[in-house]
């Protein structure tokens, strides 16, 4: 029986919508999806999901349990109730993700510093994650729906949660959050969920207006808002009128009052003047002090400067290894051009400019085109790698070939075919958000001139599919700080003699991005975990000239919080202050741990000897306190009077205030003495 002309049509139609369907279900994956859910497969601990494989193979054509795709893109992972453990690992880099469900499962550690900032749906509840909130989800500006119920979260919210300007629905029910609820306030919330928590301070009004607002089991403040304080105290009935009351000009200024002025307010009137004369010559005196103050630090700050500027003019710059060519960049000020001037000589500059990247601008010569920067890349023997061949070199970013952790991004092992070994690094969306092609190109282009023996050197690059990857050389032994704390089987032994050359090599390291790049080079992350040691225990510094990524936004937030949290921060730092003088504390703090092996930060020890720095302050110059300072490990086999210069130079880089820290090379100098 044959089909008539709209049965025909019919068929042809349903025929074509399946095809269309199953081109939107089946494809070769993104390698870039493959990498990220290859790494959480391992990070869960590799868990009996059908398909699933801790290296290679295809998602979407094999249709593994749980993915959904779009073409060749991963855009869902609903794993609720999978019975899953392990943990989230730091590899969550799906470039086209929206929706991500891990709920009613065992997935302990921490939320991730970095997530896809294409979700939209994010539901981890009723796990045991643990730690804060973290301010990566700031970048989530797509999220409608956030469930983190369930779980042992503990902490402030973040304020980067006020960027998630797109949230609907958050629930964060049945964990152990603290603070107040103010960066919530302006969220185009309907749905909210903050029951059973450790919630604390006045309920802002906005939230009242959600429609589904559930708060209970927090030990809230009986009052919706705190009401300001009066302006002037006084009895009701002889209260001044709402003229004469600041607060209520600002916020009412069309409530007023009719009531009489009873006699007594004119004497109330008179005192109130007296007390505001009185207040305000105080205030003046106050003032005059304040100056003569600030005059007396700027004087001493200049002869401080010129004590500094004679000492580096003294200094013999033959000892040092390195290259340093010229700059398009200007002295930030004539004290530095002068200052500039009167160095020796160093090494014929190359042929080309060096745009060296500052810890706060980046300032980029214009005669030098995006196109011409990437030519002297390329000719200056800067390998471009592809995402591709840097997958093979890592075994798809493999678990076992994981490094650690930095603030822009984890680090993994390559090995070529050739069987060298290098670091590749994959910059996080955190680090390179608001960073367009051309900016990370002449990024590359600046650390590509970075030339020093003490100094971690690149290599190559890669910027494909939207990712941004650095490859680094290889230093086998590690970091100091792994030398230093790992375990005692594993601890690589460091003499006194060794410890004055590392601080050496370190302290050179700084001296040339201080004092030989112009504009000076502030490192920003300068810590133990970033100086690397080669086979010959030498040292070589790594994250140098990446400063500018973590100068602003978010990553500034984090690297706060990162520096203070492992006792590295300086003073100013609170302040939002990060200068060359900054590099020189955190330079102190790395000498300190040199000298007594102990972590910046050891939450295992006495709440008082925790923070290393202020633990040790009050020692530095007591000879017998400080002998029990020294790592014990060490067996007191030191000088004494090579320990006490040791300690001098700690105790002149922690100095509260930055203008009375030496410059490096004072300290280079310092240690050279030491040898």
């Amino acid at each position: 029986m044959g089909w008539s002309n709209s049965e025909l049509n019919s068929q042809i139609l349903i025929l074509s919508m399946l095809i269309f369907t199953a081109s939107f279900c089946v494809g070769d994956t993104d390698p870039l999806d493959v990498a990220a859910i290859n790494s959480l497969y391992v990070a869960l601990g590799s868990p009996l999901l059908e398909g699933w494989k801790a290296t290679g193979g295809d998602p979407c054509l094999e249709q593994w349990e749980g993915v959904s795709c779009v073409f060749s893109n991963i855009t869902a992972l609903r794993l609720g109730g999978m019975d899953l453990s392990g943990k989230l690992g730091t590899n969550l880099d799906f470039p086209s993700i929206i929706e991500m469900d891990l709920s009613n499962n065992q997935i302990g550690g921490t939320i991730p510093f970095t997530l896809p900032p294409t979700l939209r749906n994010l539901s981890l509840s009723s796990n045991q994650l643990n730690g804060s909130i973290p301010d990566a989800l700031s970048l989530l500006t797509q999220l409608s729906d956030l469930d983190l119920s369930g779980n042992n979260l503990s902490g402030k919210l973040p304020p980067s949660m006020g960027n998630l300007s797109s949230l609907i629905t958050l629930n964060l029910q049945n964990n152990q959050l603290s603070g107040t609820l103010f960066v919530l306030q302006d969220l185009p919330l309907q749905d909210l969920n903050i029951e059973n928590n450790i919630f604390s301070g006045p309920i802002p009004p906005e939230l009242l207006s959600i429609p589904n607002f559930r708060k209970d089991g927090n030990p809230f403040n009986t009052t919706i808002i705190p009401s300001p304080p009066a302006a002037f105290p006084a009895p009701a009935a002889m209260a001044p009128s709402p003229e004469k009351s600041p607060w209520k000009m600002a916020h009412n200024p069309s409530d007023t009052i009719k009531a009489p002025i009873p006699a007594i307010a004119g004497r109330s009137f008179k005192t109130t003047k007296l007390v505001w004369i009185v207040g305000a010559g105080f205030l003046i005196f106050i003032a005059l002090g304040v100056c003569l103050l600030m005059l007396w630090c700027f004087k001493r700050r200049q002869e401080n400067k010129k004590y500094k500027k004679h000492n580096t003019n003294m200094y013999t710059r033959s000892l040092h290894k390195r290259t340093c060519s010229n700059s398009p960049f200007e002295a930030t000020n004539d004290e530095e051009k002068e200052w500039s001037s009167k160095l020796p000589p160093l090494q014929p500059a190359p042929p080309h400019h060096i745009p060296i990247i500052p810890g706060e601008n980046l300032i980029i010569n214009p005669a030098i085109s995006t196109q011409a920067a990437e030519r002297q890349i390329v000719t200056n023997s800067i390998k471009v790698y592809t995402v591709a061949s840097l997958q093979q070199y890592t075994n798809s970013f493999s678990q076992e070939n994981y490094i650690g952790e930095g603030m822009l991004g984890p680090v993994y092992r390559a090995e070529l075919p050739d069987g060298k070994l290098l670091a590749v690094r994959k910059m996080n969306t955190t680090a390179s958000m608001g960073q367009n092609h051309e900016q990370f190109l002449q990024l590359v282009f600046s650390i590509s001139k970075i030339q020093h023996a003490n100094i971690v050197k690149l290599m190559g690059y890669c910027a494909e599919y939207s990712q941004r990857l650095l490859v680094h050389e290889y230093c086998n032994n590690g970091t100091l700080h792994e030398a230093l704390h790992t375990d005692d089987k594993l601890q690589i032994k460091l003499s006194w003699d060794d410890r004055i050359q590392v601080s050496l090599g370190a302290a050179r390291a700084l001296e040339y991005l201080h004092e030989h790049c112009q504009p000076p080079i502030v490192h920003r992350n300068f810590r133990s975990a970033n100086i690397l040691l080669n086979d010959k225990l030498e040292v070589l510094v790594s994250d140098c000239g990446l400063g500018s990524l973590l100068s602003s936004g978010s990553a500034s937030q984090l690297l706060g919080r990162h520096l203070t949290a492992n006792g590295y921060s300086a003073p100013e730092f609170e302040y939002g202050s990060y200068t060359l003088q900054s590099d020189v504390f955190s330079f102190g703090v790395v000498m300190l741990e040199l000298l007594t092996g102990r972590k910046s930060f050891d939450s295992s020890r006495p709440r008082v000897e925790q923070f290393l720095m202020r633990w040790a302050i009050p020692q530095l110059h007591d000879i017998d306190a400080l002998s029990k300072m020294v790592d014990p490990s060490l067996n007191g086999e030191y000088p004494k009077k090579s320990l006490s210069r040791f300690a001098d130079i700690i105790s002149s880089c922690i100095q509260n205030e930055p203008e009375f820290r030496p410059a490096m090379s004072e300290i280079v100098q310092d240690l050279l003495r030491m040898m």
